[in-house]
C-alpha cells in the first residue's frame, strides 16, 4: 500500500539504487546537489549608520608680499603688491570610510555630479575637488566637471578575483584659485558600483 502511494508521486525525484547479489557486497549510491549563491554588492561612502556625509572646505586669501591673511570687512588695511592672492584651504570631515562587497565578479565604481557645485550665481567644476585613496585595492574614481566620470576598478579579494571585500579610507582636497567667485557652494556626488 505504501509503494503504491509513492509510485502515485508520478514527478517526484526517485533515489538511486544499487544491488549486489555477489560476494563479496559491496554497493553505493550517488546523490546530486544543486546550492545557489545569491549575488550581492554593497558600497558605502561615510561613517557605518551616520546617513549622508557632508565634506566641508572653508578657503581664505592670502595677498602676496604680506603674511596677513585677508580680513573680512570694508577698509581693512593689508599691504598688497597687486598680484593675485593665494588661498590655503581647511577642510572638515574630509578623511571619509569607504567599503564596497561582492560576490558577483569585477566591480567597477563611478562618480556622478547629482548637483553642480553651486552657490545660486556661480558654478564651480566638480573636479575642482580630488580624492585620494588609502587603499590601491579601492581606488577612487576621479571627480568629473559634471555629469558622469571614468570608472575605476575594484581589486577582487578571494575566489580568483570573483569576491570583493575592500575598504579604504578616501581623503578629499579642494583647491581653490583667484577665478573663482566668492561665495557659499554645495553640491553632491554620487558613487555607483556595479558588477558585470
Amino acid at each position: 500500500m505504501v509503494l503504491a502511494a509513492l509510485g502515485s508521486l508520478g514527478g517526484a525525484a526517485g533515489a538511486e539504487q544499487v544491488s549486489d547479489t555477489n560476494s563479496p557486497y559491496s554497493v553505493s549510491a550517488r546523490l546530486d546537489f544543486r546550492i545557489n549563491i545569491g549575488r550581492y554588492l554593497y558600497v558605502r561612502v561615510g561613517p557605518t549608520g551616520a546617513g549622508l556625509a557632508t565634506v566641508a572646505f572653508a578657503a581664505s586669501a592670502t595677498l602676496p608680499n604680506a603674511p596677513t591673511t585677508a580680513v573680512t570687512g570694508n577698509n581693512q588695511p593689508v599691504p598688497w603688491n597687486g598680484a593675485a592672492p593665494s588661498f590655503s584651504t581647511t577642510a572638515s570631515n574630509n578623511v571619509l570610510p569607504v567599503q564596497i562587497g561582492s560576490n558577483a565578479g569585477t566591480v567597477s565604481l563611478q562618480a556622478t555630479v547629482l548637483s553642480a557645485l553651486s552657490n545660486g550665481v556661480s558654478t564651480l567644476p566638480m573636479n575642482s575637488i580630488a580624492i585620494a585613496s588609502d587603499n590601491a585595492g579601492l581606488p577612487a574614481p576621479a571627480l568629473p566637471a559634471a555629469g558622469t566620470g571614468s570608472a575605476s576598478t575594484v581589486t577582487g579579494t578571494a575566489f580568483g578575483g570573483l569576491v570583493t571585500q575592500q575598504s579604504a579610507n578616501w581623503t578629499f582636497t579642494f583647491t581653490a584659485t583667484p577665478a573663482m567667485r566668492a561665495g557659499a557652494y554645495s553640491g553632491q556626488v554620487g558613487f555607483t558600483a556595479s558588477v558585470p
